[in-house]
């Protein structure tokens, strides 16, 4: 058995939520430089160099990269040989958002109620939390920080079986093309195919925080992230929606096991920065 204390995991996240706003992750500016020198029109072009610039002045300044920080949203995995000690792992999650949005500067966008109050709670809490108990004596902290002009653009459909690979490719298109200019590309797409109408979902939002550079395991949704890909970048949405060669930095593809009578597909839209980071305690 080994033993965490909670306030690591809090220090850990208030860490994160900053450097994630202030920095792209070091796949995707990879993705942006790339893209720099792939666009051959003249506007995605001068487009893809503004971002560069802005890039570096958020580094530089220790500003965000855009207004909207976003909600926070952690995966978190707990070896089953972990003992946490010095409070409640979720309320120390939380506090780690508290802090990281307070000494960041950082813009509170969360609201108290859905529906009826609306009512901002001014310290960006609460996050959302998944917790996976797995193998081993680590604790994993997966964190993205999902601004609402790309989250807003996210779609869920619950095919049916028959509609196979072509429903599942029409489906993720379709949501692409009616994101367009508002989930500011280049975009990130992470699509969840399998399981539950819910877990869909959750399967799409772990996709997006995927290194780019790991492609699905199975060389079947490999290559269907690549076709996916080809066929957005074909679309010509280009960067911030001005028209342009790359609209797409990449798919990522993420499966589970379903119902027979089930072919659930979601589209989980994230924007030209796609804030994630990962650390292992």
């Amino acid at each position: 058995m080994r033993a965490i204390q909670v306030k690591q995991v809090q220090n850990a996240v208030c860490t994160m939520v900053q450097k994630i706003n202030y920095q792209y992750p070091s796949d995707i500016y990879a993705c942006l430089q790339a893209a720099a020198d792939k666009e051959t029109t003249p506007i995605g072009k001068e487009t893809l160099r503004i971002l560069l610039e802005n890039s570096r002045l958020a580094a530089e300044k220790h500003i965000p990269i855009c207004q909207d920080t976003g909600m926070v949203i952690v995966f978190l995995r707990v070896g089953q040989d972990v003992h946490f000690e010095g409070g409640s792992i979720r309320e120390a999650i939380q506090q780690g958002v508290r802090d990281g949005y307070e000494q960041g500067y950082l813009r509170k966008s969360v609201v108290s109620d859905p529906l009826f109050d609306r009512i901002n709670t001014k310290d960006n809490t609460p996050a959302v939390i998944y917790m996976d108990i797995v193998d081993g004596d680590q604790v994993e902290i997966e964190l993205s920080s999902k601004g609402f002009g790309s989250e807003n653009m996210s779609v869920l459909k619950m095919l049916k079986p028959a509609q196979g690979l072509t429903g599942v490719k029409e489906a993720v298109l379709e949501a692409v093309k009616n994101a367009g200019p508002n989930a500011c590309p280049p975009m990130v797409i992470g699509v969840g195919i399998g399981g539950t109408f819910d877990y869909a979902a959750v399967l799409a939002k772990k996709a997006t925080v995927r290194p780019v550079n790991e492609p699905n395991p199975d060389p079947r949704y490999a290559q269907l992230e690549q076709e996916l890909l080809n066929e957005m970048n074909a679309l010509h949405i280009g960067p911030q929606g001005l028209k342009g060669d790359i609209t797409a930095f990449h798919v990522n593809v993420e499966q589970y096991p379903t119902h027979i009578a089930g072919l659930p597909v979601a589209v989980n839209i994230s924007c030209h920065i796609t804030r994630h980071a990962r650390e292992v305690l």
